[in-house]
């Protein structure tokens, strides 16, 4: 065991002693799928015994203790599950890599089960989603174990300009587990802070830009953002048919690859056109026939040998000098494991800016967003439109709008119909305009990149590491990499790559649509030549950095033993 893992533990232990329960359960703490399966296989272990750990794991250490606050919701089945596929394995019968492993789902995923799908508004609180989402019903198929919800930026963080990331009406603020006084970055944040924490061996996340690879960045995990209509986005809470897609939280690459492997639509799925289809930087092009069922089977450890990675540094020289230093030893661990860099920026390459993207996520939101609420019941929004959860939101301020308001929601609803017609908010640009100069934006990046310079991917750094959560501002991005791939829906795997005062932060690998196989070698190469996420779990402090804060010890000054009418005390002249 590692001084740093025996910290992690002591650290643990002192926590449930102070709330006075059991301390966390810790037997299997940052085991992968691979060795959880292996111990099941050999009768060591039962998916039912692993479900309880995580169970009480999460009681411990998300409520109480620290306060992690990442689950929003426990499957009150969750245990029937796991002896099911306990059951099953005693028949010889295995379903797929993920049977008998719990797993979590980001709370805007629906479940055809007893529990709540809401994205976080209590204007999708009551009862449950009449079916499965597609993603969710892949995982039963396989014999996963759904554990619960995980909290999340309420509408996948397109309600305010200034929101904080991680906050809900419904979950209230999720916080880091490298401080809980840092932000878990959004959309996906309870995905990404319960993955690091260990409360599933799996979460899963979804993502329009930037939300499934930002708190993998600022929670130290993999996430793999998948190509859009690799993964399906039927029984999803949307924003986009243009730009959503479902992706894993994993705390490796091998097990990101597992999940992705099991969650995908090789065939199109009927409850989503985009699954046999391509996404926006490819239109015109043919999808492949050949997508490989298995997603491990692209895992090396020598995968940066030979590579040729263009790197691009998307403003983090406006970052602090430790941020750069930091970036800069991750680019020289590449060069060091066989990889070829070029630098992209150096040689007057510069990425199109996606003009029309907000406009296209305002749009889609508007018509996506009715569509979905047509398949709810029960519920406040059930066959509402985006005027309707407007007024529910002015109509319950006080939970759903304490810290922030819906200025997007406003502007979407204001929006002229039709994809032709001018968007005075945006310039007078129509929707198939915006479509067009997104779709662009990766054919004269990502792809020109690639073809100019004979690269195997793009990298660049993911985001700045974690700030504290401001309930009062919002958020504080100083840089970010994911609008290289959002518009034109191509795919990123993000990897930890290092610490900044305890503070992870991450490198994004970036490629054309379904290079998913490329990138898990690269980054596969690239976490086996640094371990960063293995050498630094997180710690639960409470606040980060934790050294060198405390300043002065301060006493209380003693009475005056000069007498009535002594000479005054003269100050110093300075």
């Amino acid at each position: 065991m590692s001084k740093r893992f025996s910290i992690v533990l002591l650290l643990l232990v002192s926590y449930a002693a102070q709330a006075g329960q059991a301390p966390a359960p810790r037997s299997h703490l940052d085991f992968t799928v691979a060795q959880l399966q292996a111990e099941m296989a050999a009768g060591r272990l039962t998916s039912e015994a692993l479900t309880r750990e995580y169970l009480d794991r999460i009681l411990a250490l998300d409520q109480d203790g620290p306060g992690v606050n990442a689950v929003m919701e426990l499957n009150p089945d969750a245990l029937a599950w796991a002896r099911h596929a306990d059951a099953l394995r005693r028949q010889g019968k295995v379903l797929g890599p993920l049977h008998g492993i719990p797993v979590l789902l980001k709370g805007n995923i629906d479940t055809g089960d007893r529990m709540q799908t809401t994205a976080g508004s209590f204007g999708l609180k009551g009862a449950p989603a009449l079916r499965d989402s597609t993603v969710a019903a892949r995982l039963r198929a396989g014999g996963a174990v759904i554990l619960g919800k995980t909290n999340l930026s309420e509408w996948a963080n397109f309600r305010s300009f200034f929101a904080s990331s991680g906050w809900s009406g419904v979950g209230g603020q999720t916080n880091n587990p490298y401080g809980i006084n840092r932000n878990p970055c959004g959309s996906s944040s309870g995905s990404g802070a319960a993955a690091t924490a260990n409360f599933a061996a799996v979460s899963f996340g979804t993502e329009t830009d930037g939300s499934i690879v930002c708190p993998a960045n600022a929670n130290g995990v993999v996430g793999i953002k998948p190509t859009v209509g690799l993964t399906s986005r039927a029984g999803v809470v949307p924003i986009s048919h243009t730009q959503d897609t479902v992706g894993p939280h994993a705390r490796t690459v091998a097990d990101a690859a597992i999940a992705l492997s099991v969650i995908q639509s090789r065939t199109a799925d009927g409850r989503d056109p985009a699954t046999g289809d391509v996404p926006l930087g490819w239109r015109g092009r043919a999808r492949p026939d050949n997508l490989p069922a298995d997603y491990t089977q692209f895992l090396d450890p020598h995968g940066l040998q030979g590579a040729r990675l263009g790197v691009t540094r998307q403003g983090i020289d406006g970052a602090p000098a430790q941020v750069i230093a930091a970036f800069e030893e991750t680019l020289d661990a590449m060069r060091n494991a066989g990889a070829t860099l070029i630098d992209l920026d150096a040689a007057g390459f510069t990425f199109p800016s996606a003009d029309g993207e907000f406009l296209v996520l305002c749009f889609d939101f508007r018509d996506d967003l009715r569509n979905y609420f047509a398949t709810r019941t029960r519920v406040p929004l059930a066959g509402g439109t985006i005027t309707d959860a407007i007024a529910f939101d002015n109509a319950h301020a006080d939970t759903e709008m304490p810290f922030f308001a819906q200025e997007i929601f406003d502007l979407t609803a204001a929006m002229a119909p039709g994809p032709d017609a001018p968007q005075p908010d945006f310039g007078n640009m129509t929707y198939n305009q915006a479509i067009e100069a997104d779709r662009l934006s990766g054919v004269n990046g990502i792809d020109k990149a690639l073809a100019d310079f004979s690269l195997d991917a793009v990298i660049a750094p993911t985001d700045n590491p974690a700030w504290p959560t401001d309930l009062l501002y919002g958020d504080h991005f100083v840089f970010g990499s994911s609008g290289l791939a959002a518009p034109a829906g191509y795919p990123i795997v993000q990897v930890p790559a290092s610490m900044v005062f305890g503070i992870p932060m991450g490198i994004s690998f970036f490629g054309t649509a379904f290079s998913e196989p490329t990138l898990i070698k690269l980054a596969s190469g690239f976490e086996a030549v640094t371990h960063v996420r293995a050498d630094n779990p997180p710690t639960f402090a409470q606040t980060i950095p934790s050294d060198h804060i405390d300043g002065t010890t301060l006493r209380k000054p003693r009475g005056s033993s000069h007498k009535r009418g002594s000479e005054r005390l003269r100050p110093h002249h300075l």
